[in-house]
């Protein structure tokens, strides 16, 4: 189910890394002829799935083009937007970048999609706040969305670490302050944009996207 707030939606979306040329031929290998492709692509990608009226929250490292060209970018997409500040978003400390486009920008944050919480932060949150929390039905009531990683040896490393963690077990107090046994809740997405095919996903949609990508 993806959240709606009346006509509204909220999408989340890590490291676009608009203008970043290497990203094209080395680590990402994103297969783009140039940098305007590239651009150009997760622009309309962008626009087709997010309305005006829409929210995308981006989990940094949203582009390596200078405060100039990143206005530039900002301008043609759609949405109300907030950003979590990533290492690479370095045009975010020029002067003569104007900030005004993002309703705020932040290091970390905590939002409620459809009463669930979500985490948010550039870097993967290993132990997240709210972790460990379920509904009567056992749902998570927690997410943690993270970026910075890309399709890496170390989103790897933290996909083996969710697995030991989910079928890991301990004591912990039930909802009737009995002391139960539980597996451990690990409920982190990793919002890269590749992963995605560059548009910008509900939450909804980022769970499903990972339940699918990881049973391949």
């Amino acid at each position: 189910m993806t959240m709606k707030r009346g006509n509204k939606v909220r999408y989340y979306i890590a490291d676009c890394h608009f203008f970043h040329e290497n990203l094209i031929h080395r680590m990402d290998n994103r297969g783009f002829s140039s940098v305007e492709e590239m651009n150009a692509y997760m622009i309309e990608k962008w626009n087709n799935k997010v309305n005006k009226n829409d929210e995308v929250v981006i989990l940094g490292d949203f582009s390596w083009g200078k405060p100039e060209q990143t206005q530039e970018i900002l301008s043609q997409l759609n949405g109300t937007l907030y950003m979590i500040r990533g290492n690479h978003d370095h045009y975010l400390k020029s002067a003569k970048f104007d900030t005004s486009r993002f309703v705020w920008v932040k290091d970390y944050a905590e939002i409620y999609d459809n009463k669930r919480k979500v985490v948010l932060c550039h870097y993967p949150v290993m132990c997240y706040n709210g972790q460990y929390r379920l509904d009567k039905k056992g749902n998570p009531k927690t997410y943690m969305l993270y970026g910075h990683v890309h399709d890496t040896f170390d989103q790897r490393l933290l996909e083996q670490f969710q697995e030991i963690t989910v079928n890991s077990k301990r004591m912990t107090l039930g909802a009737n302050d009995e002391i139960v046994e539980m597996n451990i809740p690990c409920n982190m997405i990793n919002c890269f944009c590749m992963y995605s095919d560059y548009e910008p996903l509900s939450l909804d949609e980022w769970i499903r996207c990972q339940e699918k990508r990881l049973k391949k």
